[in-house]
């Protein structure tokens, strides 16, 4: 393995957008940083499993389904 190639990996700490920090080893910055996040892993529907609704902005759902409500669908 080639020496000095690869980035430092040491702990960090991560400031959750609850308030809550949480010590994680990561390539980010210099040992004892913090990082906060804008969106966090523990509450966001894309790592919780929520449900998501379907937003119809302009009309784009009416029309696809108007376009398409002959074939039975």
């Amino acid at each position: 393995m080639r020496k000095d190639i690869h980035p430092d990996y040491h702990v960090i700490d991560v400031k959750m957008t609850d308030g809550t920090v949480i010590q994680m080893k990561s390539t980010y910055g210099k040992a004892g940083d913090m990082l906060a996040l804008d969106i966090d892993p523990s509450v966001h529907p894309a790592w919780t499993g929520g449900s998501s609704r379907l937003m119809d902005t302009g009309g784009r759902v009416s029309k696809f389904k108007k376009k398409y409500e002959g074939l039975g669908f």
